[in-house]
């Protein structure tokens, strides 16, 4: 079968027996697939490989088994980041903060430079000087929570992982900087390639795709190949398909109704949508601090379809929307 396929999860905590699990998780599994058309088909319609890039457990990164939703908890010490910029005012702040944070995110991710649309660049060295005191402090303060650098720029990325974080989440697949791949291939850490078109500066100046999600796929798939051709590990890597970078409203929801096409590049996923525009603009919320309640509803719809990772700003209110999706499928709430 070619084509994009999207295997249809099966919501109840009671399977039928020749059902698989979807992505490896422990809560949902499919007995179907659809088609680019539409169309659904068994399972064995599958050659065997794309059985296994769909329903295969996903490698473990830092530790973290991906058979249920693990949390990223946003950590941004920047000044003009869209919704909590400037709220972090020195390093012990930032201390507290992450402190809190662990208690129910599995991840931590850590930026210095804003990527909202509109948003003007910063220095490598002013990045560094923003978020290498911070992950310095964490881990002398005995936090042991994984951390993600959130950067696009290779020599923030060596820094922090010289400070003590675990992997990279650049939001430019590596595009970016050009020695980005090399950072992280020589560090051998977990990275997030994620689906950006343009720069945050421009990438919301009308973007237009022929097939939103198609592309995003494409894109993330040569992503993939990119990245092992410069000698990173394919167990390494987890993919994004980017909301809000260089989308429309339409195309955020197209690819967040098609995100269970993504499995089929046999890697874990990333998905960030916490309190962004789209959310406000859809609710009527304009604060970006008060749209808790539609982060919820897409966290839960990503993870009803299989998502491994879900960055947020509020990692306690997920975490118990979490605990509650997985027990109503039978799993238990223990992390």
């Amino acid at each position: 079968m070619n084509g994009l396929l999207r295997p249809l999860p099966l919501p109840a905590a009671r399977h039928p027996d020749d059902a698989v699990p979807l992505a490896g998780s422990a809560a949902f599994r499919f007995r179907q697939v659809s088609d680019a058309q539409g169309v659904s088909h068994p399972l064995t319609a599958l050659d065997p490989a794309q059985l296994h890039r769909l329903s295969a457990p996903r490698a473990t990164i830092c530790g973290l088994t991906l058979d249920r939703p693990r949390i990223m908890g946003i950590l941004n010490v920047t000044p003009d980041s869209f919704s909590d910029g400037g709220t972090l005012g020195d390093v012990a702040a930032a201390v507290a903060r992450a402190a809190d944070m662990a208690r129910d995110a599995d991840i931590l991710d850590i930026g210095g430079e804003s990527t909202r649309p509109g948003a003007a660049y910063v220095t490598p060295e002013d990045e560094i000087a923003r978020t290498v005191p911070v992950i310095r402090a964490i881990r002398a303060a005995g936090i042991t929570t994984p951390i993600s650098i959130d950067t696009r720029k290779a020599a923030v990325a060596a820094a922090a992982l010289d400070a003590g974080a675990d992997m990279v989440n650049d939001v430019t697949a590596l595009r970016f900087d050009p020695d980005m791949a090399q950072v992280v291939a020589q560090a051998q850490c977990p990275v997030f390639l994620m689906h950006s078109k343009g720069d945050p500066e421009t990438m919301q100046n009308g973007p237009t795709y022929e097939d939103v999600t198609a592309e995003v796929f494409d894109h993330l798939a040569g992503s993939i190949a990119r990245a092992m051709d410069a000698g990173i590990a394919r167990h390494m890597i987890i993919t994004d398909p980017g909301i809000g970078f260089g989308k429309t409203l339409d195309h955020n929801l197209t690819l967040l109704r098609d995100l269970a096409v993504f499995h089929d590049l046999g890697l874990p996923i990333l998905l960030g949508a916490s309190r962004k525009r789209f959310i406000g603009t859809i609710t009527g919320v304009d604060q970006a601090d008060q749209r808790l309640p539609g982060s919820l509803a897409v966290a839960l719809h990503g993870v009803a379809l299989g998502v491994q990772v879900l960055r947020v700003h509020d990692a306690r209110q997920t975490r118990e929307a979490i605990d509650m999706a997985l027990a109503l499928n039978g799993v238990s709430h223990e992390r």
